[in-house]
């Protein structure tokens, strides 16, 4: 089973200095049909003014990734971390047992980025945070763990049955990627225009995965793609 769900469709929510889409449920934006997806809580794609951002406020219990697809965000936490993630580069935050953190755009101009929650194989665990980056180059043709608590090597650890995959698609490229058994799949595109076992999808839309064994994605255009598998 494949879902598209376009842009027009996910939760929207303009703060002024955030203007924000919600795959799911999410703060003022309800909708029970879209609740989550397995292990997936939160899909947010947030565009975040120049010199702005969301002040210290808290989190338990979920793993919390961030990736950058324009601009940067720097991070601070009540463990001590502090560090700016630019675009094409992940981070994590493992929020277990409490975890307060401030996520600000301090650059000259409009960041964009997704906000992935997952929920954790348990709770409890002491909070982690971590960064790294991911050259776009090393993605091309593939999918690439960026984040991954299936022992995926080079990936950032989290504390979930869960991977994000990062792949970079040239126009006229095809790419087949095999599922795992019994799980559930959410693929957005950051940039582009691809097809998905013959279903078109564009720039931010949503794609819903069940019950299938193996992805065939065509790109229409040159794409950015980020995959969550949850098991």
């Amino acid at each position: 089973m494949i879902d598209i769900r376009p842009l027009a469709t996910l939760g929207a929510a303009n703060h002024g200095w955030l203007d924000a889409r919600h795959h799911f449920s999410f703060a003022g934006y309800h909708d029970p049909g879209r609740m989550g997806w397995g292990r997936l809580r939160v899909w947010n794609d947030d565009r975040i003014a120049a010199n702005s951002g969301f002040p210290p406020h808290g989190h338990r219990d979920m793993e919390i990734i961030t990736y950058v697809r324009e601009g940067a965000i720097s991070h601070e936490d009540s463990m001590g971390n502090r560090g700016r993630t630019p675009a094409g580069d992940v981070q994590v935050m493992s929020a277990g047992t409490g975890v307060r953190h401030a996520e600000y755009n301090l650059e000259p101009v409009e960041t964009k980025i997704f906000q992935i929650w997952i929920e954790p194989r348990r709770t409890g665990i002491a909070p982690a945070w971590g960064s790294r980056p991911f050259p776009r180059a090393e993605r091309a043709g593939r999918f690439v763990a960026l984040a991954s608590g299936l022992s995926d090597d080079g990936a950032l650890p989290i504390e979930a049955d869960a991977r994000v995959l990062g792949a970079t698609l040239a126009a006229g490229e095809t790419l087949t990627h095999a599922l795992p058994p019994g799980g559930r799949a959410y693929l957005v595109g950051a940039t582009g225009r691809f097809r998905v076992n013959g279903l078109e999808a564009r720039a931010r839309d949503g794609v819903a995965i069940r019950d299938l064994d193996r992805l065939g994605i065509d790109a229409l255009e040159d794409s950015e793609l980020l995959l969550v598998e949850t098991l």
